[in-house]
């Protein structure tokens, strides 16, 4: 598709599926691509959380240090979505939104694949992977087979 009469492509649309990278989270992102999950744990209270901030929301202590993830979860509740008229989610429909239990302990709102016609269930067990964007950020996402 070329742009109204010009002979050019037409403009990609906007995007609202990418964060923000800073020096805070450029850890996190940086591992991603790499094949990691980060997580931040509290030196204070012992206690890990996700997403990444610069201090605990447990017990607010800002003694708080990046850790690597095992990379297993459980589902803890998740929705199939069906509609989705952001780009580029519309291209993806249907996909997985689910919240899973990290064994290290955080809740995290993420994506879950799985193989077709495979069902899910509450407290299945899921395996850490990653979806590359946009060929330059990796996402954290979950499987339900472990490859």
């Amino acid at each position: 598709m070329s742009a109204a009469g010009t002979g050019r492509p037409a403009p990609a649309p906007p995007r609202f599926d990418g964060p923000e990278v800073d020096d805070f989270t450029r850890p996190y992102w940086d591992a991603a691509a790499r094949g990691t999950l980060l997580l931040r744990r509290c030196a204070a209270c012992g206690r890990a959380h996700h997403y990444p901030r610069e201090f605990c929301p447990h017990c607010w202590s800002e003694r708080v240090l990046w850790e690597e993830a095992r990379g297993r979860a459980t589902l803890y509740t998740w929705s199939v979505v069906y509609r989705n008229d952001l780009p580029p989610f519309g291209s993806r429909v249907p996909y997985v939104a689910a919240v899973v239990d990290l064994e290290e302990g955080p809740r995290m709102m993420t994506e879950v694949l799985r193989e077709a016609g495979e069902e899910l269930c509450i407290g299945m067990d899921l395996w850490l992977d990653f979806r590359v964007e946009g060929g330059v950020m990796a996402v954290p996402v979950f499987r339900t087979a472990k490859r």
